[in-house]
């Protein structure tokens, strides 16, 4: 397709309540004219997410092994810096630089190690684990399927790490991958088709129009089209998954497509994606889909692993590392979708969790920075360079808890809990078993009547318009001969 121009979009999909947000002027309060006016007595500056997450990078590399992470406080518009050294000229220092400081007990060191020794213990499929600088411990999550056995040997690793350094919650759903995102994007394999979703449109080492989207869609399938049946029209170059993230960058066939930076979130709005972003806890951010929509909510992880039920060993589990938690919500077919924040910064790509956007859940997300630094790509036309958005280990958020993979968690994050919809499991006879939401009660039965749960398409096209992310077929043409797949 000559000259076509492709760009981050959601077909026929209607922008939900979070579109407001995005409105000109809408956050206004948030960056207060973007003033870093010192707030009463502490000196604590105002100041804007992207801002914040810029200040804790800085903060990470002047206060060295005395730095213990950070966060957003979006009400009061101020970054909190964790300290544990007790030594007046650290707390000077970061004051000065206008943050808020707290004295904690847990170094990054020491919240790096439990998060060994559950990955040595509890590396258990339908668990997760992250740091939340909130509470200065690793936040472990475990799914409706860790139950029994399983789930004694979780507690046990858990209260074996002491309550001042971990607290494990029970999460209602199961976790697994999301295959969808901002446009959504298909592959034709055996048996069916295969459906994620187009996350940010970059440019390749080589100059060549390519975009990025979930790893699992990369490794289900090569040849990628924008309409369902349609010609491929961009094939993968790199695809990263299980291991060390969750991401693919997809290069473009034709050397002449438009790729513009900017995310279409629906009713004709577009925000222009102007840099990565690095991730920090209580950072408000947008998740797009092209399942559900439009959807906000805010990061509540850092560093996060995840281990999702390994499709292809019916007892190995697939483990994702190093990846951002949020409180946003996802369905099948967001997968490699988009998350960013309202003044253009990429963050991240949809990678799984667990829930839908009727009960909520957790999300976790592919940092967009280590996505660009590992495949060498950069953003839209090449005008943020992966060198120049603080990389994968400069991160100040997803890296202002000690850069990439240096977050606590020692990078052992995993996508969402569930490859259900990963790797082989996607080419397989049209349905992903991703956490039972897509198999069986989710399967996509080809004659486009998928009411399965978690937001099954079926044969749906491009239009998903199903508010809870079903998918009646009402997009592009069906005639119901092909089960989809959605990731």
């Amino acid at each position: 397709m000559p000259k076509r121009k492709v760009a981050i979009a959601v077909g026929g999909v209607a922008a939900l309540g979070a579109a407001a947000l995005l409105l000109p002027n809408a956050n206004a309060s948030q960056d207060r004219n973007g003033q870093n006016a010192a707030s009463g007595a502490t000196g604590a500056k105002t100041l804007k997410s992207a801002d914040a997450s810029n200040l804790a990078g800085q903060l990470q590399k002047i206060l060295g092994d005395a730095f213990a992470g950070s966060y957003y406080d979006g009400g009061k518009q101020q970054l909190v810096v964790n300290v544990v050294d007790g030594d007046d000229n650290v707390i000077v220092q970061a004051k000065k630089a206008g943050a808020v400081v707290r004295e904690v007990d847990n170094s990054l060191g020491e919240l790096r190690q439990a998060a060994k020794t559950l990955k040595t213990r509890a590396t258990i499929p339908g668990t997760s684990w992250a740091v939340d600088p909130r509470t200065d411990k690793v936040l472990v999550t475990a799914d409706s399927t860790v139950t029994g056995a399983k789930w004694d040997r979780l507690q046990s690793t858990v209260r074996g790490l002491g309550a001042d350094m971990a607290t494990l919650k029970k999460s209602a759903g199961s976790f697994k991958t999301f295959v969808s995102g901002g446009d959504a994007i298909f592959s034709q394999v055996q048996g069916g088709n295969v459906r994620c979703s187009l996350g940010f449109n970059v440019t390749a080492s080589d100059g060549s129009p390519a975009f990025l989207t979930a790893g699992h869609c990369g490794v289900a399938a090569k040849d990628w089209s924008d309409s369902q049946n349609g010609q491929p029209i961009a094939t993968v170059d790199q695809a990263t998954f299980p291991g060390n993230g969750d991401f693919s960058l997809v290069k473009y066939n034709d050397p002449n497509t438009q790729a513009p930076s900017e995310v279409n979130v629906g009713n004709g709005q577009t925000v222009q994606i102007k840099q990565a972003a690095d991730a920090t806890v209580g950072q408000a951010v947008f998740r797009m889909g092209s399942t559900t929509g439009l959807h906000d909510g805010k990061v509540t992880g850092l560093d996060a692993t995840v281990n999702f039920q390994s499709e292809t060993d019916p007892g190995g589990v697939d483990t994702v590392t190093g990846l951002i938690q949020t409180d946003v919500c996802a369905e099948a077919g967001d997968s490699g979708g988009s998350l960013f924040t309202q003044d253009g910064g990429a963050v991240g790509l949809t990678s799984g969790g667990s829930g839908d956007c009727t009960s909520g859940g957790e999300t976790f997300f592919q940092p967009v920075t280590a996505a660009l630094q590992a495949t060498g790509a950069t953003l839209g036309d090449g005008g943020a360079g992966a060198g120049d958005q603080a990389g994968a280990g400069d991160q100040a958020g997803a890296g202002d808890q000690a850069g990439a993979g240096d977050q606590a968690g020692a990078g052992d994050q995993s996508g969402a809990a569930d490859p259900s919809a990963s790797a082989g499991g996607q080419a397989g006879a049209g349905d992903q078993s991703g956490a039972g939401d897509q198999s069986g009660a989710g399967e996509q039965a080809g004659a486009g009547d998928g009411s399965g749960a978690g937001g099954d398409q079926i044969g749906g096209g491009a239009d998903p318009s199903g508010a809870a992310g079903d998918q009646s077929g009402s997009g592009a043409a069906d005639d119901g001969s092909s089960q989809t797949d959605t990731h």
